[in-house]
């Protein structure tokens, strides 16, 4: 399995990976961590993502991309990974494509998380992150009782992260459809693209995802 997971923020790649990493035993490789882990790490990528981070500046697609093809190479990766949170835009896609292609480890699919506008703003504005584990739960749509559970004896602290706060949530969603939306019509050229509806409880979204990577593009 080797797929790119798409979606709006809100969209659920997050929850969707996890599953996918437990069901597969591929794993999830969100630039994000990557960046975090660099960085602490103290690597030559790390130290370059942390000059330009400190400057106020975007990492420069080289950097991830390095970092993605690090991370690619390790033992865990052998049998697919699922790439959360990149590419972001054409010529990030275009630039990983032409890298997998050197690894000889093309993408097998990109699955679309598709969800209405509306259904986003409930999922972000009821996104709640617990401090002590980092688990994720949703006022609104949480299941019952997963909001009672605890971690390591205590009740959940949620807090709720400021770019889930309404004032971000329009900028995050612009910069989503000016340039993570073009993405869309670029895999679906490249026969890659397989769209789940994403409005839906986590397990039904799940297995739909499970079905639509099982059935050829246009099936």
């Amino acid at each position: 399995m080797r797929i790119v997971l798409l979606g709006a923020p809100g969209s659920g790649k997050g929850t969707q990976s996890a599953l996918l990493v437990k069901a597969y035993g591929v794993p999830q490789i969100s630039t994000g961590d990557l960046l975090r882990e660099e960085r602490a790490k103290g690597t030559e990528l790390g130290l370059r993502a942390k000059a330009a981070m400190d400057a106020g500046k975007l990492v420069d697609d080289a950097t991830v991309l390095g970092m993605i093809r690090e991370r690619l190479s390790r033992p865990d990766a052998v049998k697919g990974f699922i790439l959360d949170g990149f590419p972001r835009n054409l010529v990030q896609a275009e630039a990983l494509e032409k890298m997998l292609a050197d690894m000889r480890t093309p993408l097998e699919a990109v699955v679309l998380l598709n969800l209405d506008l509306k259904t986003l703003f409930k999922r972000l504005t009821g996104r709640r992150i617990c401090e002590n584990c980092n688990q994720v739960f949703n006022i609104y749509t949480s299941p019952p009782g997963m909001l009672a559970e605890k971690c390591g004896g205590k009740p959940h602290r949620l807090i709720q992260r400021d770019d889930d706060k309404e004032e971000v949530i329009g900028k995050r969603l612009d910069v989503y459809e000016a340039q993570t939306k073009p993405l869309i019509d670029h895999y679906r050229a490249a026969g890659l693209l397989r769209v789940v509806d994403a409005d839906a409880d986590m397990n039904t979204v799940f297995k739909n995802i499970q079905k639509a990577l099982e059935t050829p593009a246009g099936g």
